[in-house]
């Protein structure tokens, strides 16, 4: 899943560092700490990556905090507090986006939905549950493109006014202007024009291999990597069309609480 584009030695030495993290760090017990990336070499890239995770620490990702905060970017709140923003993205409809919204409201947590178009034109009524239920929709773009690809302002616009436009017809409100790339394929001049429409971009520091649809995790798979990786300040990433996230959103969310942990809008990351 993770491609980069390699512009020198030092890059490549550091990507292969990282690499090595990211996947050791599929083991829920393995830690690691932050480490200090520029973004000289890094923000050319084009797969958002990952390193470590364990013992509530906070992953490391392929590039800062710091950094990304310069283009309204974010991957992960503070490390302070057992806060989690819960994330989900949204490509279409196939049943399992009912029971975690019944499962987000049992637990009065809020989410973000980031959503492409299909959706919007393929699940009008959960859609309008989200907004009535006090859940963010985020934009995912129309297509589902690799943004990456694409250095033309206009279709980037396009892309992202189509969902913008088609969210407002169908609710009557405007869209939040959350952003997340397709697949986290970006660029920095994607990140430059997101930030220009108004735009915050969303990545993430907790996700689980959830999408596949004739692969999906067992419930004890799934409790085990969701609760051994959490962290203070974790933007977590589902997807709404895994069977296993709806079958155990409740539970999840439960040993989530008793961990500590208490749910947070992405609104919290961008307030001054």
């Amino acid at each position: 899943m993770i491609k980069y584009r390699i512009n020198n030695k030092k890059a490549f030495g550091l990507l292969l560092l990282l690499t090595a993290m990211f996947f050791l760090g599929q083991g829920a017990g393995y830690v690691v700490k932050q480490l200090p990336v520029t973004a000289s070499s890094i923000l050319s890239s084009e797969n958002w990556g990952l390193g470590g995770y364990g013992d509530e620490i906070q992953p490391t990702g392929i590039v800062s905090s710091e950094e990304l905060k310069k283009y309204n970017t974010y991957y992960v709140g503070g490390n302070q507090e057992k806060i989690i923003y819960l994330t989900f993205d949204a490509g279409y409809e196939n049943g399992n986006t009912a029971p975690i919204l019944d499962a987000l409201k049992k637990h009065n947590a809020t989410a973000t939905f980031f959503v492409v178009g299909h959706y919007l034109e393929s699940a009008p009524e959960l859609i309008k549950r989200m907004v009535e239920e006090g859940h963010t929709v985020g934009n995912h773009t129309y297509h589902h493109l690799d943004m990456s690809q694409i250095s033309d302002i206009s279709t980037f616009q396009k892309e992202m006014e189509d969902v913008e436009t088609l969210f407002q017809e169908l609710t009557g409100k405007e869209l939040t202007k959350y952003y997340r790339p397709p697949q986290g394929k970006y660029s920095l001049e994607n990140l430059k024009m997101a930030k220009e429409m108004g735009y915050h971009t969303f990545f993430w520091s907790l996700a689980y291999v959830d999408w596949y649809q004739d692969k999906q995790p067992s419930r004890e798979e799934a409790l085990e990597k969701l609760t051994g990786r959490i962290h203070p300040g974790a933007i977590v990433l589902l997807h709404s069309t895994s069977q296993t996230n709806g079958e155990v959103m409740d539970e999840l969310l439960t040993q989530w609480e008793n961990m500590g942990y208490t749910f947070r809008p992405l609104s919290d990351l961008i307030r001054p």
